[in-house]
């Protein structure tokens, strides 16, 4: 068992409160079982979650549309799992669906890991996304300075000279000005 699916077997159990259902999801090598957990009716979110991540894992493109909602979940250890199987999915949809999550104004509270996961996609979608987010932060008073961060930190790695605008307008941002430094570093060498 990997690390993450550990953490998220160990962060699940006490949610399932064990159980043979619980520990069946979890062994489980039938990817038709996990998938008819993510249709069925009544089924706990848990088990859900626990059935996305394993087939998302496994590269199985019937777990994508429930780790994008996931990844949109106000539980950020939801969305850190949900993160993680969508990267390693590799369905073609996962960057303009994480695009939309993070430029979604609505939701930017939850923004932060679709944030992050464009960064590690390194997709066309990616850096566009991520300066439209960065540049709504960048307002006068608002309060998600953790996304703004994350937006720089991730146009630094991306390495798109496009950004090289939006991350300068974030240096006079006190929570910003170290990131922007390095980011601006990358961009313009």
């Amino acid at each position: 068992m990997d690390e993450e699916l550990r953490s998220l077997a160990d962060r699940l159990r006490d949610e399932a409160g064990g159980g043979p259902v619980y520990e069946r999801l979890l062994v489980t090598t039938d990817r038709d079982e996990l998938a008819a957990v993510l249709t069925e009716r009544e089924r706990p979110l848990w088990a859900r979650e626990l059935a996305a991540f394993r087939l998302g894992c496994a590269g199985d493109r019937r777990a994508f549309e429930s780790l994008v909602l996931l990844l949109n979940h106000r539980d950020p250890e939801r969305c850190v799992s949900a993160a993680h199987a969508l990267f390693l999915l590799g369905d073609p949809r996962t960057p303009r669906a994480a695009a939309a999550l993070a430029t979604n104004e609505l939701r930017v509270a939850y923004a932060l890991l679709p944030v992050r996961l464009l960064t590690r996609l390194r997709a066309p979608e990616s850096a566009p996304a991520l300066m439209t987010v960065l540049r709504r932060r960048l307002t006068a008073g608002d309060p998600h300075w953790r996304v703004a961060l994350a937006c720089v930190e991730g146009l630094g790695a991306l390495g798109d000279a496009r950004a090289a605008e939006v991350v300068r307008a974030a240096l006079p941002h006190p929570r910003l000005t170290a990131a922007a430094a390095a980011a601006l570093a990358r961009l313009e060498a």
